[in-house]
């Protein structure tokens, strides 16, 4: 694949570690455009800009809306053809095997050198899965997050939104008024939402979504 002109989705809630990754990869990648998400939602909202076809998602596992492996897992699962690589402060062995277990093509520690991350994007623009050295993948049984991972992966684009919007503790009504559509929708969601993750309320939801996170690491 040529290395330029690209269209990459920088998505991470920090702005000066997005905009030292923009400086830094702008010589290494010619005439590509650069686009910014701080949070789950935002990078949902790039990616339904139907005038732009992306190639690449550079993911911070921790944005804010985003449950650990949960935005990983939304974006291999609507969107499969759209290469997704984890940059994370999380370099222990298992975070990397979860990560690759649940799709993405590469996984950068944020302690990387950017010589380090340039050649790791090539790669995975190339089609390689790139890791940092000397990570020894881990085989990931079936647990209790793995299977939320199944289950989340079933829900629509609208139902994951809705989630991450009871997770905020926003009501009905408020979803409803931000999302531009009847408290009815909203209760029909959170029905579907409720069946498919196999609970029967939101409290319990939003308990299942926070299975996929992770300890907070401090930057």
């Amino acid at each position: 694949m040529k290395l330029e002109n690209l269209n990459i989705i920088i998505a991470d809630d920090h702005p000066l570690f997005r905009n030292a990754l923009r400086q830094a990869l702008t010589g290494s990648f010619t005439d590509t455009r650069w686009f910014e998400a701080d949070s789950a939602d935002a990078l949902q909202n790039q990616l339904e800009n139907d005038e732009v076809e992306f190639d690449l998602v550079m993911l911070d596992l921790q944005m804010p809306g985003s449950h650990g492996y949960s935005t990983l897992i939304h974006l291999r699962t609507h969107y499969p053809d759209l290469p997704v690589v984890v940059i994370s402060a999380h370099e222990d062995n298992i975070t990397i095997s979860r990560a690759v277990h649940y799709g993405s093509a590469g996984f950068i520690p944020k302690s990387a050198s950017m010589e380090t991350l340039a050649a790791a994007l090539s790669a995975v623009l190339e089609g390689d899965i790139w890791l940092p050295a000397n990570v020894e993948l881990q085989s990931i049984e079936e647990d209790a997050t793995d299977l939320m991972a199944s289950k989340l992966a079933d829900l629509t684009p609208q139902q994951y939104k809705v989630l991450q919007m009871f997770a905020e503790g926003l009501l009905n009504k408020q979803i409803a008024y931000d999302l531009g559509v009847s408290e009815a929708t909203i209760k029909a969601h959170a029905t579907a939402i409720f069946r498919k993750l196999g609970v029967r309320n939101r409290t319990q939801a939003v308990i299942s979504l926070q299975q996929l996170e992770m300890e907070k690491v401090e930057l």
